[in-house]
């Protein structure tokens, strides 16, 4: 295994690092948090500079670019930016539209993508009553009359509110937890019965979180999205390269929070001297680097191991759950650093603490990660 960056990986990151000099502030930032939106013409500008075809296919009018490329490209973007932004759901949902998709879907949704650099559609899989167990969820598609019926509600839906399509995951038929024939659906947001409601939460900070009401939506057999009953299969199938982006985000947010707190602990002065010079300042930040040292490790050699046909269940939910506490905790210790400025708005140190604890949840909880490594270490080490 080789990590050294190559020359072309290496001229990205300074490529995005140019594009987020250029186009953000953190005064820019703070209004698009409290906007709860970036404007059009960044994810536009994004996509024309070519950084939102990486990893799409060239018959698409993408990029080719290996697993590790993507995710130090996520990584810088989340270094740069300081806050969680949308360009992560293009990669995921692009990928899946690509392998799942028919044609019609793939070619409206490219061309939606293409026009505005904005993700065409957003998932919507999740209930309140279901949770991590999603062969509880009572959404249900039933065909009526030569046509589908859909009814229930979902929650937590990242960018409901403005994308054109929904990607709705429903049973087929029957709700009762004995069915495990869960069918993926591509819906106009449009749709009469489709109704959204906005939800109040502290992370992401930029990218708006809602529910979704489905009441008597009727459609037809075309939106079906990838075949019958194996909706929930197929977004498995990309869900580890999911969790490694997550951890990209995670790890250049917390990279961003190790700036600051250093910056500032050269820059403070307390009873006569810069606060860096303090033995519980440098012990702080001598752990925040290692942890930041460890986890980047681990993530790359995950993305590699991945992109080289590797199993990565079990480093993929290890990694998951390492990556969303070990950033939270870094940041925690920047906040700390900071003192009570840094519990202000006047320092971003607190927005990187909420995007990154909001990541434990992300992808996978942090629960549910344990579970999946675990049963996976038992098999590794059984006898």
């Amino acid at each position: 295994m080789d990590l050294k960056m190559t020359d072309e990986q290496a001229l990205l990151l300074e490529s995005v690092r140019e594009f987020f000099e250029r186009n953000v502030t953190e005064e820019k930032v703070q209004q698009w948090c409290k906007n709860r939106k970036l404007p059009d013409e960044l994810t536009k500008s994004y996509l024309d500079a070519g950084f939102g075809l990486l990893g799409i296919p060239e018959e698409y009018g993408g990029v080719s670019a290996d697993k590790l490329t993507l995710v130090l490209l996520i990584e810088e973007v989340h270094h740069q930016v300081g806050t969680r932004v949308p360009f992560i759901l293009n990669g995921v949902n692009i990928f899946n539209l690509l392998e799942f998709g028919s044609p019609e879907q793939i070619k409206t949704c490219m061309d939606l993508y293409k026009k505005t650099g904005q993700h065409p559609f957003a998932m919507a899989i999740s209930e309140v009553g279901a949770g991590s167990d999603n062969s509880a969820m009572l959404t249900t598609a039933k065909q009526v009359d030569g046509k589908i019926v859909i009814n229930g509600e979902k929650t937590w839906i990242t960018d409901g509110e403005y994308t054109p399509y929904l990607l709705v995951f429903a049973k087929d038929e029957d709700s009762s937890p004995q069915n495990k024939s869960i069918s993926a659906w591509l819906i106009p947001r449009d749709t009469p019965g489709v109704s959204t409601v906005s939800l109040e939460v502290i992370s992401p900070t930029v990218m708006p979180i809602c529910k979704i009401c489905l009441n008597n939506v009727v459609i037809g057999e075309s939106f079906r999205f990838g075949e019958r009953g194996k909706g929930f299969i197929n977004l498995m199938k990309n869900l580890e390269m999911e969790r490694l982006l997550s951890c990209a985000v995670a790890l250049g947010l917390a990279q961003a929070a190790m700036d600051d707190a250093a910056v500032y602990a050269n820059q403070r002065v307390q009873f006569g001297q810069t606060i860096g010079s303090f033995q519980l300042i440098q012990e702080k930040l001598a752990d925040m680097e290692t942890k930041l040292q460890a986890a980047r490790t681990f993530l790359y050699k995950t993305a590699w191991e991945l992109e080289n046909g590797k199993s990565v269940q079990l480093n993929s939910a290890l990694l998951k759950r390492y990556m969303g506490q070990t950033a939270t905790e870094i940041c925690s210790e920047a906040l700390q650093i900071f003192g009570g400025l840094g519990f202000t708005t006047e320092a971003r140190v607190g927005r990187l603490w909420q995007e990154c604890r909001g990541i434990q949840f992300q992808a996978g909880t942090d629960e549910i990660m344990v579970h999946i490594a675990g049963k996976q270490i038992l098999k590794k080490y059984a006898k």
